[in-house]
């Protein structure tokens, strides 16, 4: 049946082939004809372009003929101005000479005129400083004339008053010296007053002096006494102090004594206010101990009730990765078991099959390659279905080392479990220490 399939199979493609190749060569005959037609277009655009060429050329060669026309008219136009400008330049400068010799005589008759001027004016400005110096001279003797009659006059008016004021520095000084008699008379009447009265107060203050040197004395002869007196109670002091002394110097030992010890107080006064502050301080620092402490008792208890909790979620989770490795375990076994029964029943199958039809070699052969790709296919299925157990049972014993890792970081014994939890092996790998993502293609 498989080769009766095949057998059509290859008709139909031997068909598709035969309808490819008609329309191929139907194209091919196709594109002949157009590339002949085309050609044959080629061939009249060649010739299009000789034609061209050839009424180009003609074309030229009658431009050449009228640009040799246009040259001559041209340098015939030339020679006729050239002519024409010598003659006009011949006329020009005829013309300019004429002016020019025009301009000569006018320049000649106008220098003669300007000497004529510059004499008139000469004699003019001559009579002109003639006037100015006489005019000058009689300004001179009038400013002279006038100078002198001013200086008599003024000299006249300083004698009359050099008159006027002799006389009145005279009066001045004879009104001066009546007052200054006046106040010298004055002046001797009240220095003799004043004389009187300061010898009348001397007399008195003599007179004061002498009686109270009268009461010195008296008041000196009973400051003796009193001295006298003075002295006994001096000599009964002395007396006293000699008792006194000794008692006094025991006094300042005492005294003495008695600053020590006050200084001491003063030291241990310091001392106990420093220890009540010191007693404050720690006071208040075993308050935020006590409190801190506090504190971490009860954080305490919330990590034991944390770790209770990881505990019996780390019991639960294992025994559902156990359960569930386990029974993908159990699935995988079987699924690998029933897929070598029934490729061993495929292969007697195919060899009774292959036995029963006696089929050509390439037939055989076809027969063959395809049962080995439907096996190689097979064989990565299961391939990848042993890689999918490796990378399982690698998560699983990662997970069972960092659970341990966590139990011995939080102190908790593996002992405790009430069960040792199983690693999953792979039958005929050996797994290695990197992720289970690692994990690659068993060779």
């Amino acid at each position: 049946v498989r080769l009766r399939e095949e057998l059509d199979r290859e008709r139909e493609e031997r068909n598709y082939f035969q309808l490819e190749r008609d329309k191929i060569h139907t194209f091919w005959e196709i594109t002949r004809r157009q590339l002949e037609e085309k050609r044959a277009e080629l061939r009249n655009k060649d010739r299009e372009m000789e034609e061209a060429e050839e009424r180009h050329q003609v074309e030229i060669k009658v431009y050449k003929q009228k640009v040799k026309h246009l040259l001559y008219e041209h340098q015939e136009n030339l020679t006729e101005l050239k002519a024409e400008g010598t003659l006009s330049m011949k006329r020009a400068q005829k013309d300019h000479w004429t002016q020019e010799m025009e301009l000569r005589k006018d320049m000649r008759s106008l220098k003669v005129e300007l000497k004529e001027q510059e004499l008139a004016n000469e004699v003019v400005v001559k009579n002109m400083r003639l006037k100015q110096e006489e005019e000058i001279t009689q300004l001179c003797n009038d400013f002279e004339r006038q100078v002198k009659e001013i200086e008599a006059k003024y000299t006249k008016k300083m004698q009359v008053l050099r008159d006027e004021l002799d006389l009145r520095r005279k009066t001045e000084i004879h009104e001066v010296e009546e007052r200054k008699n006046s106040q010298i008379s004055e002046l001797m009447r009240n220095h003799e007053k004043a004389f009187s009265d300061i010898k009348n107060y001397y007399n008195d203050i003599t007179l004061k002096n002498l009686a109270l040197i009268s009461l010195l004395k008296e008041q000196m002869e009973e400051m003796k006494k009193r001295e006298n007196h003075l002295e006994k109670e001096k000599a009964d002091v002395l007396l006293q102090n000699k008792q006194l002394k000794e008692p006094l110097q025991q006094a300042q030992e005492q005294v003495s004594e008695l600053q020590k010890k006050l200084a001491h107080y003063d030291k241990d006064k310091e001392a106990l206010t420093n220890m009540k502050a010191r007693l404050k301080v720690t006071q208040k620092e075993l308050k935020d101990l006590q409190w801190e402490h506090e504190v971490l008792e009860q954080r305490f208890s919330k990590v034991q009730a944390e770790r209770d909790e990881l505990y019996q979620k780390f019991t639960k989770a294992i025994n559902e990765v156990q359960q569930k490795t386990g029974f993908k375990n159990l699935l995988l076994e079987r699924k690998l078991k029933g897929l070598l029964s029934v490729l061993e029943k495929k292969e007697v199958e195919l060899s009774e099959v292959l036995a029963a039809s006696s089929l050509d070699p390439g037939a055989l052969s076809l027969v063959s390659h395809k049962l080995e790709d439907v096996l190689n296919s097979k064989n990565a299925t299961i391939k990848d279905l042993q890689l999918q157990l490796a990378r399982v049972c690698k998560a699983h014993n990662d997970m069972l080392q960092t659970f341990e890792a966590k139990l011995t970081a939080f102190g908790i014994p593996l002992d405790n479990l009430g069960f040792k939890p199983l690693e999953s092996p792979v039958l005929g790998q050996v797994l290695g220490q990197g992720p289970a993502g690692l994990v690659a293609v068993p060779t």
